[in-house]
């Protein structure tokens, strides 16, 4: 059954065109001959990226950048046009649930790049994009929220190893970073790879923010609650973005002529290709489940 457009339809297609533009630039800006030295604020020689819009983040992490561009460009923007056209055509849960949780992803990016990346003429972009993701976001988790109990849409979640999953998922988010954070503070030194940046914005999301929330999910979920459904459609459609991302990421590294260790794929790219996987198999199982 079709739809009639509505505001919402409007700040989602103001959220295409602001990703489209930041990740356009951010594609554009692929180029390893421009780089330079400086030292940053902790006396360390640091090699900057020196091209586009990334010109002034690191060699090391600008690639990184690019690479999650590069999967919001060609990957999450054509899902959330084909999820809206579809929306307006067939306007039901699913549809509803899975721009919610695109959103959600896009959320997650605008949050990291507004936070993480070396201040630049886009900023205003950055913050634009926060923003209406952001409140978007809210407006369609309490509206699919509502519906879902209006209408009795969503029937107790029971598939067989979701909660072993978000069990699994919550606490390998905490303790991937773990070995990364805990010798600096025992030797009282900055991260190794900090370069010029005053924090690591990975770092607060996902063991401050999408680790608990896989906690919370699972105890929403337990006690029959709407709202964990719909929590556990965005965290599966996150980890399975997610795990898209983090190759294309290491490929641009690669391009960039960044030797990344074996056994650091492994564990910091390997486990997520797997939690992928896993969160597929488990977002399929939810959708049977949907009305």
């Amino acid at each position: 059954m079709n739809r009639k457009f509505q505001p919402k339809d409007i700040i989602i297609i103001v959220i295409i065109s602001l990703l489209s533009i930041i990740t356009i630039y951010g594609i554009i800006s692929f180029n390893t001959t421009q780089e330079f030295f400086i030292t940053n604020q902790y006396g360390h020689e640091v090699k900057l990226f020196g091209s586009g819009i990334y010109r002034y983040d690191s060699f090391f992490r600008a690639p990184i950048f690019i690479g999650s561009d590069f999967t919001m460009l060609f990957l999450v923007i054509p899902l959330l046009i084909a999820g809206l056209v579809y929306d307006f055509k067939n306007s039901n849960i699913k549809s509803k649930i899975f721009i919610t949780s695109l959103l959600a992803v896009i959320l997650y990016y605008s949050a990291s790049i507004s936070f993480g990346v070396t201040y630049n003429t886009f900023h205003l972009l950055y913050i634009s994009l926060l923003s209406t993701s952001l409140f978007t976001f809210i407006f369609s988790l309490r509206e699919l929220e509502s519906t879902m109990s209006r209408n009795n849409a969503a029937k107790p979640v029971h598939i067989k190893g979701i909660n072993i999953f978000l069990i699994l998922t919550g606490i390998a988010l905490f303790i991937a970073w773990l070995p990364d954070i805990i010798p600096t503070l025992i030797s009282k030194e900055t991260l190794p790879l900090i370069e010029v940046y005053t924090t690591e914005i990975t770092y607060v999301i996902d063991m401050g923010i999408i680790s608990p929330l896989m906690f919370i999910c699972l105890f929403l979920l337990k006690k029959g609650r709407v709202l964990g459904t719909i929590l556990l459609d965005n965290l599966l459609t996150l980890c399975i973005i997610m795990g898209v991302m983090l190759p294309v990421q290491s490929l641009f590294q690669a391009l960039a002529g960044i030797a990344i260790p074996i056994p650091v794929l492994i564990i910091k790219v390997g486990i997520f290709v797997v939690l992928a996987s896993f969160a597929f198999y488990f977002k399929i199982k939810l959708l049977k489940l949907l009305k």
